[in-house]
């Protein structure tokens, strides 16, 4: 699995524009199976997205579709790993993981 850290690259201004595309691209790649967790990094300069377990090109392919990356609102910088452990209030991440 991966854990994605995105840097807005451009004005906040520009990235809240593309936002709503953001949004509906989140939803498909949940829709699809392919994400965990997603969400605002805190000062906002940029998001943090958790994935399925998957081949690095596949995640490549998804991400190069984000509106954010088409318009070249924001890097990627992705970490894969393996978990070994996780807390039980996680059990249904456990479960996505074994699958």
């Amino acid at each position: 699995m991966y854990v994605v850290l995105l840097t807005y690259t451009a004005p906040i201004s520009d990235v809240d524009l593309a936002l709503p595309d953001h949004a509906e691209w989140l939803a498909k790649q949940y829709e699809h199976g392919h994400f965990l967790a997603s969400g605002a990094q805190n000062p906002r300069v940029g998001g943090v997205i958790i994935t399925r377990p998957m081949t690095r090109g596949k995640l490549d392919a998804i991400l190069a579709t984000d509106p954010f990356a088409v318009q070249h609102l924001a890097r990627y910088e992705i970490v894969e790993f393996s978990p070994t452990r996780t807390a039980p209030e996680l059990r249904l991440v456990n479960e996505a993981l074994s699958h």
